[in-house]
């Protein structure tokens, strides 16, 4: 089902990519149903639609059928939540979400490859802990920017669902008072934009708690261009901090997001543990 998810997901966004006349500062898109290009639990589904239709960063939908799929497209506007994301000296990157769709895709990847908690680090909106929550992952949402904060404490009322937004500069959080049991955490920011120091400092604190030891896993968002990369593809630019902190990758998924809208390829998602 997950590989079918994945497939369905990229050809829907490229084709909607060329089709997409409007001016939005952001868009994507949802199935309108589950189906057997979409295989997704109905109810969950339709709380994916609640998440878009509760969060004001969406100011527009409108029905579409795209690759011969009902769908609804979602658009809106980042700029006052990009513009307050970047005031914060330990921020690793602006706030630029991934598609729903996606997260639901990457926390249903979790849940199959056997993790019990999920910790969202630089969480925006908190668009991956609440598609965990949904999955019956303990989900956490670990956030710098109180106005992000803010917006996601509204999101989990106005959708009766709680996915944990925590107000914290990750750099210095607790992780331990979490009561964490078989953990992923999923690394906001790309390792070329500050992404590699927040990793190395989640890892150390990964080390320093003898519980989590062996048993956690690493989520980081990769790319796979040049330009950002500077001549390093590997593992979507992750593969220097995944050998010297000696993490095994498991998995490897290429999902739509906000900043690869445009483009050709999709962002890559890096599952990784510690050996």
């Amino acid at each position: 089902m997950l590989e079918r998810l994945v497939v369905s997901l990229a050809n829907l966004k490229q084709d909607f990519a060329r089709s997409y006349s409007g001016s939005a500062h952001i868009q994507e898109v949802l199935p309108s149903s589950s189906s057997e290009e979409f295989p997704v639990d109905e109810n969950h589904l339709q709380l994916l639609h609640g998440f878009a239709q509760k969060n004001p960063i969406y100011f527009n939908s409108f029905e579409e059928i795209i690759s011969g799929v009902p769908c609804v497209v979602y658009e809106g506007d980042i700029n006052e939540y990009w513009l307050n994301s970047i005031k914060h000296g330990s921020s690793c990157q602006p706030f630029y979400p991934t598609w729903i769709m996606s997260a639901y895709v990457m926390t249903s990847i979790a849940k199959a490859l056997g993790y019990d908690d999920l910790i969202d680090i630089g969480s925006g909106d908190g668009r991956i802990a609440f598609c965990a929550s949904l999955q019956g992952l303990h989900s956490y949402s670990i956030e710098i920017d109180e106005g992000l904060v803010d917006l996601q404490n509204s999101i989990s009322r106005k959708t009766n669902q709680n996915f944990n937004p925590i107000h914290a500069d990750a750099l210095e959080f607790d992780y331990g008072s979490l009561d964490l049991g078989r953990p992923v955490f999923f690394i906001g920011g790309l390792a070329q934009m500050g992404g590699d120091i927040l990793a190395t400092n989640i890892i150390d604190k990964i080390n320093s708690i003898s519980d989590l030891r062996g048993k956690t896993g690493i989520v980081f968002a990769g790319t796979n261009s040049k330009r950002n990369l500077s001549g390093n593809l590997a593992d979507g630019g992750w593969s220097d901090l995944i050998k010297r902190h000696d993490l095994k990758v498991m998995y490897t998924v290429s999902l739509p997001t906000v900043w690869t809208f445009d483009q050709q390829d999709d962002t890559p998602y890096i599952y990784t543990k510690f050996n």
